[in-house]
């Protein structure tokens, strides 16, 4: 069946959280995060009148990481993050917290799981990807196949994506597990606070949370459900039901910044590269398939960009992004990564 990952309000979404969050989520339940072995924080729903003085993200003494969240009382809170390993498979047998969070798919990608990036002669011999082949995983992943919205564009091909991606990833001077974990992050905050609330309202917003710190950067985020469970195009067990949206603004001099380096763009093109800059529209599947496959989806409207990502999380600001790519960052951020492109190099390499 097609699911539409169409956005419906958010009290379909929690009826579930409970259930998939528990085993998880009730470990930290009856902890505080313990910092230089003195000073003990509580955790969300509690809240400080201060904000503590902590960066975010952080991991506390006891391993526990954690990001500072302002209220919509403008008070401040601590939320556990942390990403845990995870031991067996179990997301089709509705054991959620067992999946495998840091599973890299090493049989098929061996220099993925050992460098944290593809080798592009791996790339070259790749045929097959968790047993599906190429041209399987490609007819999947096209729009109005598993899922209209698609998970890549018709004129790419799941090599093509995984080839431009890693190819960005490598110029920006990061790893796709260094990318994957502030998704993660952002996954495990919804899950909390979700859990925490147990709220049934109708608001696509995170309850109670204006928006989060992370890496300096202020972003607000909104999540929804969709119809049904969206299935993997991958022989895997990652399932998806969440909408995920996050952005954050940039300033008045980032804005200049764009606008001076790209006079050739009119009006629209600027307020574009601006928004892909700042706002991702995606779902819990993306940050799975980014730490096993280096997969943050083809040019569709769920695209994870490997840029926009580095840039909304902190990772690398906007003037490191641009003298990375030199001029030609719009045409990066919404080129479709089609064999030709790809084979062409498009000068990334």
């Amino acid at each position: 069946m097609i699911v539409h990952r169409a956005i419906v309000p958010l009290f379909l979404v929690v009826l579930f959280i409970p259930f998939f969050t528990i085993a998880t989520l009730v470990s930290h339940e009856t902890q505080t995060g313990l910092h230089s072995q003195t000073v003990k924080f509580e955790f969300y729903p509690h809240t400080y009148d201060k904000c503590p003085d902590l960066p975010s993200p952080f991991t506390m003494d006891d391993g526990i990481e954690i990001v500072l969240a302002i209220t919509v009382n403008q008070k401040f809170t601590l939320i556990p993050v942390t990403v845990d390993k995870g031991d067996s498979l179990g997301y089709r047998e509705n054991d959620w917290d067992k999946i495998r969070i840091l599973y890299v798919e090493e049989k098929d990608f061996p220099t993925l799981a050992r460098t944290g990036l593809h080798s592009e002669i791996e790339l070259d011999y790749t045929r097959q990807i968790t047993g599906l082949s190429v041209a399987e995983i490609t007819s999947s992943g096209r729009p109005g196949a598993s899922s209209g919205e698609g998970f890549m564009a018709r004129n790419e091909d799941i090599v093509s994506v995984l080839r431009g991606d890693n190819r960005l990833v490598k110029k920006l001077g990061l790893t796709h597990p260094q990318l994957a974990k502030p998704l993660f992050h952002v996954w495990n905050l919804i899950r909390w606070v979700n859990y925490k609330n147990q709220s049934f309202r109708r608001s696509r917003t995170i309850d109670g949370i204006d928006h989060f710190l992370y890496n300096g950067q202020k972003i607000h985020i909104l999540n929804s459900g969709g119809r049904g469970w969206q299935p993997s195009i991958f022989n895997d067990e990652i399932l998806g039901m969440y909408h995920i949206e996050f952005s954050m603004e940039l300033d008045d001099d980032q804005k200049a910044f764009v606008r001076t380096r790209y006079p050739n763009l009119d009006n629209r093109e600027q307020e574009n590269l601006i928004k892909i800059l700042s706002h991702i529209h995606t779902g819990e599947m993306v940050p799975f398939y980014i730490m096993r496959y280096g997969f943050y989806e083809g040019h569709t409207g769920y695209r994870a960009d490997p840029i926009a990502v580095s840039h909304i999380f902190g990772l690398r600001s906007l003037e490191d992004i641009e003298k990375s790519f030199k001029g030609n960052l719009y045409k990066t951020l919404t080129e479709h990564f089609t064999r030709a492109s790809i084979s062409a190099g498009e000068g990334w390499r």
